[in-house]
C-alpha cells in the first residue's frame, strides 16, 4: 500500500514538472514569433487600421441616417413631412438667391476704369457697349444713366436712382418666401406638439390612470416635431441673414459706383455735348 502511494506521489511530481516545462516552452515559443513579426513586418498594422477606418465611417453614416429616419417616423409622418417640405423649399430659394447674388457681384473699380477709357476714346456709345458686355446690376444702372447723359446731369441722377430701386427689388426677390418658411417651420412643429399632447391626454381620459410608457408616444411626437421645426428655422435663418448681408453689400456698391459715374460724366463734360 505504501508502494502504491509512493508510486502515485512520484507520478504526480513527474507530471507536474512536465506541465511546468511545457508551459515554459510554450511561453518561449510564443514570445519569439511575436517579436519577429513586429520586427519583420512593422507596416502591417497601419495597413489594417487604414482598411478598417472607411468601414467604421460607413457604419457611422448608416447609423445616423437610420436614426434620422426613425425619428422622422416617430415624430409623425404628417407633420414631419410639412416641416421637411418647408426645409426643402426654403433651401432651394436660398441657394437660388445666393447663386444670383454671386453672379451679380461686379468689380466696380474695373468697370469704372473701362467706362472712363471708353468715354475718352469712343464717347458715350463706346461706354454703353462696355455696360452691355458687363453682367450685373451696376452695369445695368450705368447703362440707364448713359442713355440719358445728353439730357443733363440731373436727369442722369434721377435715372440712376429710379433704376437702382428696380435693381434692388430684383435682388430682394424671394426673400419674403424664405422669411415665410422660417416662420412656418416652428409653427408646424408647435402644432405637432399640441397634437402630441392631445393624444397623451386622450389616453389619460380613456384609461383614467395611464402608465408613463403609454404616454411616452404622444409626448415623443410633441418633442420631436418641436425640435425639427426649430432646427429648420435655424438653418434657414442663417441663409437668410447671409443673403441680406450680401444684398446690403451690393446696394452699397451700386450707390458708390453711381456717384463715381456722375463724377466721370462731369469730368468728361459728356452732358454738355
Amino acid at each position: 500500500m505504501k508502494k502504491v502511494f509512493a508510486f502515485i506521489a512520484v507520478f504526480g511530481m513527474l507530471s507536474m514538472s512536465t506541465l511546468t516545462a511545457q508551459d515554459s516552452l510554450a511561453n518561449d515559443s510564443t514570445v519569439a514569433p511575436v517579436e519577429e513579426i513586429v520586427e519583420e513586418t512593422p507596416e502591417e498594422i497601419p495597413v489594417e487600421e487604414e482598411a478598417e477606418a472607411p468601414v467604421e465611417e460607413v457604419a457611422e453614416t448608416a447609423g445616423i441616417s437610420q436614426s434620422l429616419k426613425l425619428k422622422f417616423i416617430e415624430g409623425g409622418p404628417l407633420f414631419m413631412s410639412f416641416v421637411l417640405i418647408a426645409l426643402i423649399l426654403g433651401l432651394a430659394l436660398s441657394i437660388e438667391r445666393i447663386i444670383y447674388l454671386n453672379l451679380a457681384t461686379t468689380n466696380t473699380k474695373s468697370l469704372l476704369d473701362s467706362i472712363e477709357d471708353a468715354l475718352a476714346n469712343g464717347g458715350v456709345d463706346a461706354a454703353k457697349e462696355v455696360c452691355r458686355n458687363t453682367r450685373g446690376p451696376v452695369a445695368s444702372i450705368f447703362y440707364q444713366g448713359l442713355e440719358r447723359s445728353s439730357e443733363g446731369v440731373e436727369m442722369v441722377e434721377k435715372s440712376v436712382i429710379s433704376y437702382g430701386g428696380v435693381q434692388m427689388g430684383l435682388l430682394e426677390r424671394g426673400l419674403s418666401w424664405i422669411g415665410l418658411f422660417i416662420a412656418l417651420a416652428p409653427m408646424l412643429g408647435f402644432m405637432g406638439t399640441v397634437i402630441g399632447m392631445i393624444q397623451a391626454f386622450d389616453i389619460i381620459e380613456l384609461k383614467g390612470e395611464a402608465k408613463p410608457d403609454e404616454l411616452a408616444g404622444g409626448i415623443k411626437v410633441a418633442l420631436i416635431t418641436t425640435v425639427s421645426g426649430l432646427i429648420v428655422a435655424i438653418i434657414l435663418q442663417i441663409f437668410y441673414n447671409y443673403i441680406v448681408s450680401k444684398i446690403d453689400s451690393l446696394v452699397n456698391q451700386m450707390e458708390d459706383a453711381s456717384i463715381s459715374l456722375i463724377d466721370i460724366l462731369v469730368k468728361h463734360e459728356v452732358s454738355s455735348k
